[in-house]
C-alpha cells in the first residue's frame, strides 16, 4: 500500500517522503513469496468488486509503464460446500455484479482441471479474470517509477515517532527528523506501534507458504492447466494454491495462524506443519504431496471483521491510517495508492469506503459503523 501510494502521489507532483524501516521489496512484510492471488469476484463482499476492477486497470497501467510483467492471468476457483462463504459469497458478488462466472460440480472441476479433486459435495465458482500477480516484482516497480516522478525513499530508516504539529506532523526516524502536511501510514504489523495513544483491534497473524515439488505429475499444475485456486473446507477451514510456475506448486492455509509479535515471530516451520500442509495435499491436490522445495513465513495483520481499515485518525485528521488488510489487500494496492492520493490531494474518493471506516468519533473506541 505504501509504495503504490508514493507512486500516485509523486506521478500527480506531490511533494512526498517515503519511509521504510527495510529495503523493499523484501521479505519481513506481507508482500513477498513470488505471488499473490488477484480475483474478482470477491466473495467477502460485494463492494469490493469495483475497487478490484479499478485495480486491474491500474496493473495494467503499471506493468506498461515499467515495462514489466506484473500479472499472470490463469482463472480462478472459488471451492467450497454450496451454502459456504467462499462460493456463495462468490456468487453474490458476481451476479451483483454481472461478472462472467461458471458454476461447476466437483466433478466438473475434476475433468476440467485435473489437479484439483474437490469432494463430491462441493461446488466451484470459476472466474475468468482471475490470476497472479507478482509482488516483488510491483513494489518495485512502484517504488521505482515513484522515484522517476520525483519521490524521496528512505530505506532502512525506521520511524521512532510522530506528533501534531499545527495542521501538519513531524516524524522523528533512526536518522532525523521531518515536517509535512500530511502523514500516511502503511506499516502493516507494526502499525500499533506507530498509533500508541490508540487501542486499536489489531491481531498479527504467523502464516506459512509452502512449495512442493510435483514430480509424477507436473504438467496438470501448469498454469495453462490449473488455475488459482481458493477452498473452504471443513466448516470454517480455508486454503489457496497456485499452479507450478518452475518453483513447484504453492499452496497455504488462509487466517487461522498463530498469534505473532512482528519484531520475533518464528520463522522456522516445524515438522508437524509440514505435515499437516500434506494432509489437506491428500485431500485435495494428491499429485502435488511430493517433495517439499520451500517454505516461507509471512504476516497477516488482522481487524475483527477481517476487512480493510482506511481512515483518518480520530484526533489528527492530517493522518490516515491504510493498514491492516487482512490478509487478502495486495491484490487491491494499485488502487488503494490511487484512493490515498484522492483522499490526501482532493479530500474525496470516487469508491464507497465506507465498509473501511471504523471510527465512531473522536475519543470514542473503534468500532465498526452501523
Amino acid at each position: 500500500m505504501g509504495s503504490s501510494a508514493a507512486f500516485h502521489l509523486a506521478q500527480r507532483g506531490a511533494h512526498i517522503l517515503g519511509l521504510d524501516r527495510f529495503t523493499p521489496p523484501h521479505s519481513s512484510g506481507s508482500s513477498h513469496g513470488q505471488t499473490r492471488i488477484i480475483r474478482e469476484a470477491y466473495f467477502e463482499h460485494p463492494d469490493y468488486v469495483p475497487l478490484i476492477q479499478r485495480a486491474y486497470e491500474l496493473w495494467a497501467d503499471l506493468a506498461c509503464a515499467a515495462n514489466e510483467e506484473l500479472l499472470l492471468p490463469t482463472g480462478g476457483l472459488m471451492i467450497g460446500p454450496p451454502d459456504g462463504v467462499v462460493v456463495s459469497g462468490a456468487r453474490r458478488s458476481a451476479e451483483a455484479h454481472n461478472l462472467p462466472h461458471e458454476v461447476l460440480t466437483a466433478e466438473e472441476v475434476r475433468r476440467r482441471f485435473p489437479g484439483l479433486c474437490p469432494e463430491g459435495d462441493m461446488l466451484a465458482v470459476f472466474e475468468p479474470r482471475a490470476g497472479i500477480l507478482y509482488p516483488e516484482r510491483c513494489v518495485d516497480a512502484n517504488l521505482r517509477l515513484a522515484v522517476e516522478r520525483g519521490a524521496t525513499l528512505g530505506f532502512d530508516e525506521p520511524v521512532l515517532h510522530w506528533a501534531a504539529d499545527g495542521d501538519g506532523v513531524r516524524v522523528v526516524t533512526s536518522r532525523g527528523e521531518y515536517r509535512a502536511g500530511q502523514l500516511v501510514l502503511t506499516a502493516g504489523s507494526w502499525i500499533n506501534s506507530l498509533l500508541p495513544g490508540l487501542s486499536l483491534p489489531f491481531a498479527v497473524e504467523r502464516q506459512v507458504q509452502f512449495w512442493f515439488a510435483p514430480v509424477r505429475a507436473r504438467d496438470v499444475f501448469h498454469p495453462d492447466r490449473c488455475p488459482v485456486h481458493l477452498w473452504q473446507y471443513d466448516r470454517d477451514r480455508f486454503f489457496y494454491g497456485f499452479p507450478d510456475l518452475g518453483t513447484g506448486v504453492k499452496v497455504a492455509c488462509h487466517h487461522r495462524g498463530e498469534p505473532a509479535d512482528p519484531d520475533t515471530v518464528r520463522q522456522e516451520v516445524g515438522v508437524e506443519e509440514i505435515d499437516a500442509m500434506r494432509v489437506i495435499l491428500r485431500r485435495f491436490l494428491p499429485a502435488a504431496d511430493d517433495r517439499l522445495a520451500q517454505a516461507v513465513v509471512c504476516k497477516y495483520t488482522m481487524t475483527p471483521d477481517e476487512h480493510f481499515w482506511l481512515d483518518r485518525h480520530p484526533q489528527h485528521p492530517q493522518v490516515l491510517i491504510v493498514s491492516p488488510c487482512s490478509g487478502h489487500g495486495f491484490k487491491f494496492s494499485a488502487v488503494i495508492g490511487e484512493v490515498v492520493a484522492d483522499l490526501l490531494l482532493s479530500g474525496r474518493s470516487r469508491f464507497d469506503l465506507s465498509l473501511f471506516r471504523h471510527r465512531s468519533g473522536p475519543g470514542e473506541s473503534f468500532n465498526r459503523n452501523s
